[in-house]
């Protein structure tokens, strides 16, 4: 069943509602955006991607922050079978955890509210360029973050405080989609951006592997200096690539009627701003509940799988790294395409879909996991498949609905409810273990999340196609 099978007049299945206020899509109808401001749009993605690919998920604190090179030289000489040699690296993961989850706390807490500043002054792109110089300055800061224990801490609030700019540039980025997308190309540009995200992400790493295999050309690494010198690399990246969308992506104008008030007060206006939500726009609060289970579970998929590859089906070191290549490469290109396909059948259409496959993909690994490695490969590469789509979609359905002049708000709710949700597929993953013993199990905790999300997004009514757009939006106003 399509999106406009279901159609904007669907009633919500809980209870009666008032006809939903307008979308900022809805403005767009008809509109001829130029493609370098789509371009510019999605370059932003591109350019910032090496801060999650590379400095956060699997060279710098992977490999370089949680080694032994922050450990105190005499643990380090008992060798790596002593037990305090083991406690020490834990020690230094649980820490990193802990900057982390500082950072979530910061992102649950200011996000929304960050959001809503945004659409009341006008000023998105003045959020997108301040988070994003930000993190880039943290990326810079790295530099700074010898191989010495006195250095973990610096390192390790850097990453935290740079995954916080991160957030909110992305909160306004999100927002900004509205302005070089209409009902009609939303699922493509939303794809596009998603895409090029998991492309350029990769392609930084395939540069970091390179560098590797050479040597470095030469160069001293003594002193964590390699990576040191990479995390100044994707900086310049982001620099490189990310300033597009600053000179070239319009501005949207300040929302009429949004009170500007100060900070704390702003905490106020959320609250009756999501009261509002409950009322006229219930679609969009049911819907950021149900992307907060799914998102986590498509989390857990990229977060869990490299371990599950490694330990449930012996993938060595390099074999984990050319399948992590490979599968973000596959999440790229499908990405981009089913943004077609979400613009045709809707974007509820795209993410049940996905959902689906991702469940029955998750409990075919587990189920046909003695026929080795080749089980690994394909269930693997179908749910990396499935995952990018899954949130590009997510992301396209939000734009759909959510009223005109609060999309950096909005976003900002869908980041805080992300937040919210993100302990689901580690806690099960954790139990599911715990209880029986084998890491292949933990899989069927990540799918178990997922299945739940599916379960709620089933309930939520669909945002129109592109194809019922222009009939429905009539239909939306009538009497507003």
């Amino acid at each position: 069943m399509t999106d406009a099978a279901r159609g904007p007049e669907t009633p919500d299945p809980t209870s009666a509602t008032p006809p939903p206020p307008r979308t900022g899509l809805e403005l767009q109808e008809g509109v001829r955006v130029p493609r370098r401001q789509v371009v510019s749009w999605a370059l932003w993605d591109w350019g910032t991607q090496p801060f999650n690919t590379v400095i956060l998920t699997f060279v710098f604190t992977a490999v370089y922050l949680t080694s032994e090179a922050f450990l105190d030289p005499a643990v380090v000489a008992l060798g790596e079978s002593d037990p305090a040699y083991q406690r020490g690296l834990a020690e230094l993961t649980s820490g990193v955890g802990l900057w982390n989850t500082l950072a979530g706390l910061l992102i649950l807490v200011f996000a929304p509210v960050v959001g809503q500043r945004a659409d009341a002054t006008g000023r998105r792109k003045v959020w997108l360029a301040g988070g994003t110089a930000g993190m880039v300055l943290c990326m810079l800061a790295l530099w700074f973050v010898e191989a010495d224990p006195m250095y973990f801490v610096l390192g390790a609030a850097l990453i935290g405080l740079g995954s916080v700019l991160n957030e909110i540039a992305g909160v306004n980025y999100n927002a900004m989609m509205v302005s070089v997308a209409t009902p009609r190309t939303v699922g493509k540009v939303s794809g596009l951006g998603w895409g090029l995200g998991y492309v350029g992400g990769i392609l930084a790493l395939l540069f970091v592997v390179i560098a590797d295999a050479a040597n470095w050309w030469g160069m001293p690494t003594d002193n964590g200096l390699a990576f040191r010198v990479i995390a100044v690399g994707c900086a310049l990246w982001t620099i490189a690539f990310a300033w597009p969308i600053l000179a070239f992506v319009p501005e949207q104008p300040a929302t009429k009627g949004r009170p500007k008030v100060g900070f704390f007060v702003g905490y106020a206006v959320l609250v009756r701003d999501v009261q509002g939500l409950w009322r006229t726009s219930r679609r969009t609060f049911w819907f950021l509940l149900a992307s907060a289970v799914f998102r986590d579970g498509l989390s857990g998929v990229f977060a869990f799988g490299a371990i599950i590859g490694s330990v449930s089906f012996g993938f060595s070191s390099q074999e984990v790294i050319i399948f992590g290549i490979a599968a973000n490469l596959v999440a790229g290109i499908s990405t981009v395409l089913v943004g077609f396909a979400d613009d045709r059948f809707g974007p509820r259409s795209v993410i049940l879909t996905t959902l689906s496959i991702i469940v029955v993909a998750g409990v075919s690994v587990v189920l046909l996991r003695d026929l080795g490695p080749s089980v690994y490969w394909a269930g693997g590469l179908v749910l990396s498949a499935c995952v990018g789509p899954a949130q590009a979609a997510s992301r396209s359905y939000l734009a759909r609905v959510t009223p005109v002049g609060r999309e950096s708000e909005i976003f900002g709710l869908y980041a805080t409810t992300g937040r919210a949700a993100s302990w689901m597929s580690s806690a099960l993953w954790t139990i599911t273990i715990a209880v029986t013993g084998a890491t292949i199990w933990g899989t069927l905790g990540i799918v178990a999340v997922v299945l739940v999300g599916l379960v709620l997004m089933w309930f939520v009514p669909g945002a129109p196609a592109a194809e019922s757009r222009s009939e429905a939006v009539p239909e939306t106003h009538t009497g507003a």
